[in-house]
């Protein structure tokens, strides 16, 4: 049997060697290697993919979610496990939208650890369920409507949610206990947890898009020139220019959302 194939940062020695212990017990695993920065981690996971990197969400230089938005555009063969102190909401949205498969404490018991490990290489998502706290599923929806400026500019290419998905997430937002959820909303299990799974694939797609807009719109003064007369120096971009450099940005954008759905 292949075994899956991890690798481990985090800045206390004591905890990765813990998870490294834990992991040496069992025969399906194998640590590729470790190392006490995400910075760092990156390095050997491009050089050497892992099945899933478990990584701490609290690092000096580069934080989880920066690293993570990383590998999913980079190696997306690459599962990210993210490490955190206490679950605290904004931090723990920020893990979401990065596209984290998972995302613990560090008190987590081993087997679950190990039970998230593996069904994360299997393909699933457990921080869907994160998606049921309602102070998660409240920043979600203020999310989405944050998104309305943006997509007047963009013409409409960032996703938003539907009706219905509103409608879970408002759900959500009052009461997070499933069972309350099915009758209120009259849907079923299922049919819920396919919701918050689209809703988590358009946070994730949007995150990776609004980041390559940040980054084109701090390029933008690169194509400005600049111009001297009637003694004073203006700069100045052509009609043309720019509405080229918005087609290229638009097409990197599509293709790319493209490849995330």
């Amino acid at each position: 049997m292949e075994k899956i194939r991890v690798f481990l940062s985090d800045q206390q020695v004591l905890f990765r060697e813990g998870i490294h212990f834990i992991l040496s017990g069992e025969d399906d695993f194998e640590v590729t290697g470790e190392t006490t920065s995400n910075e760092e981690a990156y390095s050997f996971i491009q050089a050497n993919p892992p099945n899933i990197a478990i990584l701490s969400m609290h690092d000096v230089k580069t934080d989880g979610a920066e690293i993570t938005r990383h590998i999913r555009r980079n190696v997306p063969s690459v599962s990210v496990i993210l490490i955190t102190d206490k679950k605290e909401p904004e931090k723990l949205f920020s893990a979401i939208k990065c596209g984290a498969s998972a995302c613990l404490t560090k008190d987590t018991e081993p087997e679950h650890l190990l039970d998230i490990i593996r069904v994360v290489t299997q393909g699933s998502l457990p921080i869907i369920e994160e998606l049921l706290t309602p102070a998660i599923a409240s920043l979600v929806l203020n999310e989405f409507e944050d998104l309305d400026t943006i997509n007047k500019q963009f013409d409409d290419l960032l996703a938003n949610i539907t009706p219905k998905e509103k409608q879970v997430l408002n759900a959500v937002a009052t009461n997070g206990e499933m069972e309350q959820l099915t009758s209120k909303l009259d849907m079923s299990e299922d049919t819920i947890r396919h919701s918050l799974r689209l809703i988590l694939n358009k946070l994730v797609s949007n995150e990776q898009a609004r980041n390559i807009i940040d980054v084109a719109q701090r390029s933008l003064p690169s194509i400005i020139r600049t111009g001297h007369g009637n003694g004073k120096t203006t700069e100045y971009v052509t009609k043309a220019e720019f509405n080229e450099f918005k087609d290229s940005l638009m097409e990197r954008l599509k293709s790319f959302i493209g490849e995330l759905t």
